[in-house]
């Protein structure tokens, strides 16, 4: 282990993420099970790459079988990208009928804002506060964790993320006119500057913020005020979507609203590097009469094999359902956890995106959060923390996940807590 990580800090930088104080040497999965180069089994809790769970066979014989007879850029015509397309457009029930295929969620991010720039001719975007869309040029400027050198350009406006333990407006009942007010300023102040509103670009699961507990319509009138001023709405999906939260396929359908542009990444192709964004035929029309773009590897053969295996999957094996079910299971047994541990604030989520809130002494517990992801990880259970004081438990397994993995997620927590307190 010693020499791998000597070699990955010379080739790979000394910052490069390891999640743990003793990082997981990973040589192998299966489901939602890891395995490290000693032997040791894992039960992955946090992971959403492998979407439909690490290895599936049948995604790994698509991505073997389309390798094997062609792999192009798509300046060819092949049908597996239009057939795929068809069978992703069909998921939306409003007027989201063309995609763009792309290699990652920061490339489909920084595509949407260019599409909402090129569809309003104006150049203001708005975000909140405590963010992550990728890490182009142009969406960096809307991440949270780290200043861009030379500061955040006059053209983004970031506004407070809403919160379950610190509300805004001071009170949960308040949060959406207290959102919605802030995202009217912005609004206001990108007008005065003369940048004008091309977009407002949130995950409709407020996934890094902390996934707060928000109810149906929660951003109608903030969504209003970017509409009413000729902003477009961007929904990045890339951590919400796919029927992760149970309920819905997707984030913005379980608030109730209809975006102009989805942004897709991570787990549509379960591991293999593919992306997406969907939108309105006449916003990628005009892109494409604003932007001379073209990217060699989206939507290629192989990757659009990859997405449409997960997509069969999702839908053959009832993954929607069986988030739904054992989401509200494993939340239950989360809150039998949290009726005896005095240092769980809060515990709540949607489908199979859950998290666990630590507070201590009336204060968010960032140390023991991050004691607890150690604890865990030596217990043979991965997961991770965030929110804006990294005090909450994350919880975001392969959607394979079952009711015994969450037993034993909820025993093994439940004992970790008994060492970290």
């Amino acid at each position: 282990m010693r020499t791998a990580l000597e070699r990955r800090a010379r080739l790979l930088g000394p910052h490069m993420t390891t999640f743990y104080d003793t990082p997981v040497h990973v040589a192998r999965g299966e489901g939602v099970w890891l395995w490290d180069t000693d032997g040791r089994k894992y039960l992955d809790c946090y992971n959403n790459v492998p979407h439909v769970g690490h290895c599936n066979p049948r995604v790994v014989e698509a991505i073997a079988t389309q390798a094997a007879q062609l792999n192009t850029h798509t300046r060819y015509v092949h049908d597996l990208i239009l057939d795929y397309g068809e069978a992703l457009t069909s998921k939306f029930d409003h007027d989201l009928e063309s995609l763009l295929m792309v290699c990652s969620g920061s490339e489909a991010n920084d595509v949407a804002l260019r599409m909402a720039q090129a569809m309003t001719g104006n150049t203001g975007i708005i975000g909140t506060d405590d963010t992550y869309h990728g890490n182009t040029s142009a969406v960096s400027q809307l991440n949270s964790s780290k200043t861009p050198v030379g500061g955040y350009l006059p053209h983004v406006r970031q506004v407070p993320a809403p919160d379950n333990m610190a509300p805004l407006g001071g009170d949960r009942t308040k949060q959406a006119e207290a959102f919605a007010q802030d995202v009217e300023q912005a609004v206001a102040k990108l007008q005065a500057s003369g940048h004008g509103i091309s977009a407002l670009i949130l995950c409709p699961y407020f996934a890094n913020e902390g996934f707060p507990t928000l109810e149906r319509g929660f951003l109608d009138r903030a969504i209003g005020a970017v509409r009413n001023a000729g902003g477009l709405i961007i929904a990045d999906e890339v951590q919400p979507g796919f029927g992760r939260i149970g309920s819905h396929w997707w984030g913005h359908e379980r608030l109730g609203f209809a975006p102009d542009i989805v942004t897709l990444g991570k787990p549509m192709g379960n591991g293999h590097p593919v992306a997406a964004v969907v939108t309105r035929h006449d916003i990628l029309t005009c892109f494409q009469e604003a932007f001379r773009y073209f990217n060699t590897f989206g939507g290629n053969p192989v990757s659009a094999a990859a997405a449409m295996a997960v997509f069969q999957v999702i839908e053959d094996d009832n993954l929607v359902g069986n988030a739904a079910d054992v989401g509200e299971y494993t939340l239950n047994l989360l809150r039998q956890v949290q009726s005896h541990r005095d240092v769980i604030a809060d515990v709540r989520g949607a489908g199979l995106f859950m998290g666990v809130e630590l507070w201590r002494d009336g204060a968010p517990a960032t140390a023991l959060c991050a004691r607890m992801v150690n604890e865990m990880r030596e217990r043979g259970v991965l997961l991770h923390s965030v929110g804006r004081h990294d005090n909450t438990l994350k919880l975001r397994p392969p959607c394979v996940f079952s009711r015994e993995n969450a037993d034993q997620l909820a025993d093994v927590m439940d004992q970790a807590l008994s060492v970290v307190t």
